[in-house]
């Protein structure tokens, strides 16, 4: 509803009320029904998810259009990190956050840091969710709170035209409120355990779930070794939990992101289920690692799989897990794939060892023989080493093609002294490109990088603490960090704004008029950064 219109709905119910609601002034109301455009986080999740299927169709039609996203633990973290791109390119079209389940388990559990391992609190994921749709949606109140307050100035000049101007910018504003993807890790426990916290987690405002295929009491970081998947159909129940979970609460464009694990899961701990030759359990079982044996040298206890006449028996260690085959993580990769998007997932995601465009096309590719419009969520993680491992794909790439590589070592591509040669600088931008041409060639529709936030925060933190308790003291606080806020034009300099000190004195004359004790008069420190 436009502006105007809310000014006149509202005039109107106060005038019905016969005098008993004379101290409401309806344009007061209009601005606070547009500062908290979205009431509940259902409302977010059904509006975020239809951005993210009209995102999805626009790849389709040129990969281009492919979208990203920043991982944030804190509200505060995620506000800023949008308030940041509608400064830089005017619009969050395209643009996402990612709740990493990693960053709550290190940052947001009250047990304190906590490995990737479904350890902490399953109740943090959906209150980290709520949490940062708080922040964006305040963000939304104060920006439009700063026009508002403009709007007024421009009436009060007179300023026909600059009025004009802003009711427009009002109008069209666009707000801040972004789809999360949000890490539901393996499902914390059974179908249902997973059906109860991913309605928690779309109640909260998600209309992306991110959910793995391993176990969920053993589950590990995905750049982590010892990852236990599960068999197919003991995963696709989870997977169908979540739709139901979506579908329940009315969210029918919500979105499943199925990630597997496999490249570098090689241990199970469950023989699937095979009622016949070829079905979904004899493949899985298919890549486990095997020895023929006989009924006379079968050993008491054994496991025994009946394939094609012959007995076999899977290897199985003393931890009583089961082991693949080596070599067999591709495959089984584009298998939980297309198994997945056969039944009901709308996103992949493959957690590789690696960024390599090629190796990521060459699953995909298999993948859209069967499903041609198959998309990836991909993982640009800092576990990876970007520098070393770009470098080295450079290096192998000369070497290959002939060039003399003898200048360089490629043990030791990371040291600054390669930082200056054409090896470096090639595989800087092949960095700079990665995403786009993942994107064209390997289907990623989603790139987002896990954990930044996290190492921004410590690096900005080490930098500062450098600074200040060293000879530097108070300068280093104002040259690393305060004039550089003033001088890039950040928000956050104007903290108590930002906290929403003017959204309070908004109010407050809303509600007091002239009585008003207002935090924003003269003395207010912040008129400095003006």
């Amino acid at each position: 509803m436009a502006y105007q219109d809310h000014i006149i709905e509202m005039g109107q119910l106060i005038k019905s009320k016969n005098g008993t609601w004379d101290g409401i002034n309806a344009e007061s109301v209009a601005r606070m029904r547009l500062q908290n455009r979205f009431k509940t986080g259902l409302e977010i999740a059904r509006y975020t998810a239809d951005i993210m299927r009209k995102d999805m169709a626009a790849y389709d039609a040129d990969s281009a259009n492919y979208t990203q996203s920043l991982g944030c633990w804190h509200g505060f973290i995620g506000q800023q990190k949008m308030i940041a791109i509608k400064k830089h390119f005017g619009t969050t079209d395209r643009k996402y956050l990612y709740l990493s389940g990693w960053m709550v388990a290190a940052l947001r559990s009250d047990f304190g840091p906590l490995p990737d391992q479904s350890m902490h609190e399953k109740t943090s994921v959906p209150a980290l969710i709520e949490e940062l749709y708080t922040f964006l949606r305040q963000a939304d109140a104060r920006e439009l709170g700063g026009l508002f307050r403009d709007l007024d100035a421009a009436r009060a000049a007179g300023d026909k035209a600059k009025e004009e101007k802003l009711l427009d910018a009002v109008d069209n504003f666009q707000t801040h409120v972004v789809p999360i993807i949000a890490d539901i890790d393996a499902g914390f426990g059974n179908a249902e355990a997973t059906y109860l916290l991913a309605k928690k987690m779309i109640e909260a405002g998600a209309c992306a779930l991110q959910i793995e295929n391993q176990v969920s009491d053993e589950k590990q970081c995905g750049h982590q070794d010892g990852k236990v998947t599960v068999p197919h159909e003991d995963f696709l129940q989870k997977v169908r939990a979540c739709r139901y979970a979506f579908l329940e609460l009315g969210v029918e464009n919500g979105i499943i992101v199925t990630r597997t694990d496999s490249l570098g899961a090689g241990l199970t701990k469950q023989i699937a289920v095979s009622n016949a030759p070829g079905d979904l359990g004899d493949q899985y079982n298919s890549f486990l690692d095997c020895e023929e044996i006989t009924p006379e040298n079968a050993n008491n206890g054994d496991v025994v799989l009946n394939r094609n006449g012959k007995l076999l028996r899977p290897k199985r260690l003393p931890s009583n897990l089961f082991q693949f085959r080596e070599g067999t993580g591709e495959d089984r990769c584009v298998l939980d794939s297309i198994t997945s998007l056969q039944n009901g997932a709308d996103l992949l995601w493959i957690e590789t060892e690696k960024p390599h465009v090629s190796q990521i096309a060459g699953m995909m590719d298999r993948i859209r023989e069967v499903i041609p419009n198959a998309k990836l969520v991909y993982n640009n993680s800092p576990s990876f080493n970007w520098t070393l491992n770009f470098r080295q794909q450079v290096f192998d790439a000369y070497k290959a093609a002939g060039k003399d590589v003898s200048a360089y070592d490629r043990d030791k591509l990371m040291s600054v002294d390669y930082d200056g040669t054409e090896l470096a600088a090639e595989a800087d931008e092949r960095i700079r490109t990665f995403q786009a041409d993942g994107a064209k060639r390997a289907g990623i529709f989603h790139h987002l990088i896990t954990l930044p936030t996290y190492h921004t925060a410590a690096l900005s933190t080490d930098n500062l603490a450098k600074e200040y308790f060293g000879a530097a003291g108070m300068l280093g606080y104002v040259l690393g960090v305060q004039r550089q806020e003033i001088r890039q034009g950040i928000a956050c300099v104007k903290h108590q704004n930002m906290s929403g000190s003017d959204i309070g004195d908004d109010h407050k004359e809303y509600f007091a008029g002239e009585a008003a004790l207002k935090a924003g008069g003269v003395h207010n420190t912040m008129g400095q950064f003006a």
